[in-house]
């Protein structure tokens, strides 16, 4: 992958995460020590949950050089102290810091995080419980659909502001967010001004309904900042609105899900997008193949997507600009065995380029994994059929402490 890719890893927040793109509506959790008996050390609220982390990436660049001799090919180590302190029953303070330095002779080159080396806190906040809504205000890590963070290279995208989530009705979170920096995956301590036009508003609100089998959620995005618009639109400050829906069913022997976005651009034009995905298991294997439609402009997200047919390099929903109408599939396959986890993937992006990814993780113990990504991609079929697509490969080493 390019170091300045996202991948489709969604990150789940240290203290809650909320529901969307895989249409399986997920609770917020609060994680606290349980109660501290009288007399006990004040410490015992504190829980600490860390890992130190070795991160390899290299690609050949599109056939320009070789795989493991470019200025593209990088490494890392990390330490990552996730901590959460009960303040009272009903109150915990979370925090997540990084540190990192880079390795061997490209330092400086390619470097993780845009430094030789560096720490940052990712995460710090406050959440607060009472009956059944929950309060989330600081830095944290956001998964909904159309905003959200992935936990790939040294530390997952993260974001300030404030959440809060209700399940006071059986089977549906009710939750609201608003957001006012963001800090993309590989920028270190850099934090980037959601409210950069007109002084604008970032918030979104969501409804997420889950009982037996079926899953459906719904949201609403308003984002006036230019510099995100700007990824999107293809350099043109910009704020739009967002509306999406998705909605699945498990019939058991097959299970099917459909999802829509409507992008409603301040000045470009605006975009339509939807897909759909079937899946099923046959002798303990995984299967789905699905379909996604873009049309007149790519769709608005903050971070990641959730369209069905987005791979490790490329989004779904960031076609549909060289074409007015972009068609994209995607047909996959997973399996464990032997402790081995394994998915095989592969989508063609019409006009916009195709792509295969292998992912590989393995459990040595319970406290060390191995995890590998290959990747083929070509970025642009129709510029030059005879260029050559990027092999890119990813290595991590985690230890859990």
């Amino acid at each position: 992958m390019k170091m300045t890719k996202l991948s489709l890893v969604a990150a789940l927040a240290v203290n809650t995460a909320f529901a969307g793109g895989d249409i399986a509506p997920v609770e917020p959790v609060v994680e606290a020590p349980a109660s501290v008996p009288a007399g006990t050390a004040c410490n015992s609220k504190t829980t600490i949950n860390s890992k130190a982390q070795l991160y390899y990436i290299t690609s050949d660049d599109a056939g320009a050089s070789d795989l493991f001799k470019t200025p593209t090919s990088a490494a890392a180590g990390a330490v990552t102290f996730d901590v959460s302190h009960k303040l009272f029953d009903s109150v915990t303070a979370n925090f997540s810091a990084v540190g990192y330095v880079n390795l061997g002779d490209d330092v400086g080159e390619n470097d993780f995080e845009g430094q030789p080396n560096g720490a940052f806190i990712n995460v710090a906040n406050l959440t607060a419980t009472f009956a059944d809504t929950t309060f989330i205000v600081g830095r944290q890590l956001i998964d909904t659909p159309l905003v959200g963070g992935f936990d790939w290279l040294l530390a997952p995208g993260a974001f300030e502001g404030a959440v809060v989530a209700n399940n006071s009705i059986n089977n549906l979170t009710l939750v609201a967010g608003y957001l006012t920096k963001w800090r993309p995956n590989n920028l270190g301590n850099t934090w980037v001004n959601l409210v950069d036009i007109d002084n604008g508003d970032n918030y979104t609100f969501g409804a997420v309904y889950g009982a037996d089998a079926l899953k459906v959620s719904a949201w609403y995005y308003n984002v006036d900042s230019g510099s995100v618009a700007a990824t999107i639109t293809g350099g043109v400050e910009d704020k739009y609105t967002a509306i999406y829906a998705d909605a699945g069913y498990d019939f058991g022997v097959v299970n099917v899900a459909g999802q829509i976005i409507s992008t409603d651009y301040d000045t470009a034009k605006d975009s339509l997008a939807y897909g759909l995905k079937v899946g099923t298991e046959f002798s303990g294997v995984n299967l789905t193949a699905a379909v996604s439609n873009t049309t007149d402009n790519k769709a608005g997200f903050v971070g990641r997507d959730s369209m069905y047919t987005s791979s490790w390099n490329t989004f779904a929903s960031n076609a549909g600009v060289a074409n007015d109408d972009t068609l994209s599939w995607k047909v996959g396959a997973s399996t464990e065995l032997a402790g081995l986890n394994a998915e095989v993937s592969y989508a063609a992006y019409g006009d916009e380029g195709s792509e295969l990814d292998l992912i590989l993780g393995y459990d040595v113990t319970d406290c060390v994994n191995l995890a590998a990504i290959y990747s083929l991609t070509d970025y642009d079929v129709n510029v030059d059929e005879q260029a050559d697509a990027e092999n890119a490969l990813e290595v991590i080493a985690t230890y859990k402490f």
